[in-house]
């Protein structure tokens, strides 16, 4: 599994919209056969900044991935909207079968 975390930072004055912005590329990346999980999140500390956790099955669905029209078309566009270059995280980690439970809290 490729599992890969990106920080946007987004500049201010589209910080309230950012989840519109990116909605399409978001739908079609879901949308790919070998994407696992694709979830955004806003800091609570900075506004601007959002977080998304994304996965694919494999190198292949990674390749297609960016090899995408969507892919290509959300890294031209977004540029306008971001305050810095956005920080990643890209890893190939064993597929365990997917999320697994958190040992150390058991709900009461």
């Amino acid at each position: 599994m490729i599992f890969i975390v990106v920080k946007w930072k987004v500049r201010t004055q589209f910080a309230e919209q950012w989840l519109d912005l990116v909605s399409e590329f978001t739908e079609a990346t879901r949308g790919e056969p070998g994407n696992l999980f694709f979830d955004w999140s806003r800091s609570v500390e900075d506004p601007t900044q959002y977080v998304l956790v994304e996965a694919f099955a494999d190198d292949d669905a990674g390749r297609d991935h960016v090899q995408s029209d969507h892919f290509k078309k959300a890294t031209a566009e977004l540029a306008k909207y971001v305050a810095e270059k956005p920080a990643i995280i890209n890893v190939t980690i064993p597929d365990a079968g997917g999320w697994s439970e958190m040992g150390e809290i058991t709900p009461q």
